[in-house]
């Protein structure tokens, strides 16, 4: 994986957590189609649609999936059974190298924030299961915002700017998803694409 850092003088660094710092995509994706089973939407969930709403707040993405299949759903408990099984899976999961040597590098220098669609629980245990819990001590999620606000929308990333202190055009975001790039581009930053599925695929090919 190579990540293209843009040119400028950044006084902070905001980092996604899944697909972006940890490599726990796959293990959402296992928890989201086992959940959506065991609550009724009697059918397989499409993998590229899944990854297309990376980023965004759980049980958004629990009705954004029963609107595209047309199912009635239970969002909170379709968030509830997918939390608890992504949690039993999580001990899976591995850092992504690249990303993770970046944000190691900069910690000695700059402050450093996570910008997650996770809950807070669900945030910290991942940052665990990556042996990255201490290099962050900012980690806002839409917990931390008003229901709606998540990704795409910019209110998270300015709000870590805030919590940093440093201008949100200082700040610079490492995402591997639409809805997170576009809330960070509409937060006024620029944005390091990290390609996660690629990294996945690479790991799957070294097998």
């Amino acid at each position: 994986m190579r990540l293209v850092i843009p040119k400028g003088d950044f006084a902070g660094y905001l980092f996604d957590l899944d697909g972006t710092l940890v490599d726990t995509m796959p293990l959402h994706f296992i928890a989201w189609k086992e959940a959506l089973w065991r609550c009724g939407l009697g059918r397989d969930l499409d993998e590229d649609f899944f990854y297309s709403l990376g980023g965004v707040p759980t049980l958004l993405v629990a009705q954004r999936i029963g609107e595209h299949y047309g199912v009635k759903l239970d969002a909170a408990k379709v968030e509830h059974v997918k939390e608890e099984l992504y949690l039993t899976h999580l001990s899976e999961a591995q850092p992504i190298v690249p990303v993770v040597e970046f944000a190691r590098r900069a910690a000695v220098s700059h402050p450093l924030a996570i910008v997650t669609g996770g809950m807070p629980h669900v945030a910290r245990a991942a940052l665990q299961a990556g042996g990255l819990d201490s290099l962050f001590r900012i980690i806002v999620t839409p917990a931390d915002v008003p229901p709606g606000r998540g990704k795409p929308a910019p209110d998270m990333f300015l709000l870590a700017a805030r919590l940093m202190n440093i201008p949100p055009e200082r700040c610079l975001v490492f995402e591997d998803a639409e809805p997170g790039i576009l809330g960070a581009k509409a937060a006024g930053m620029k944005v390091v694409h990290v390609p996660s599925r690629e990294f996945g695929s690479a790991k799957k090919a070294k097998r």
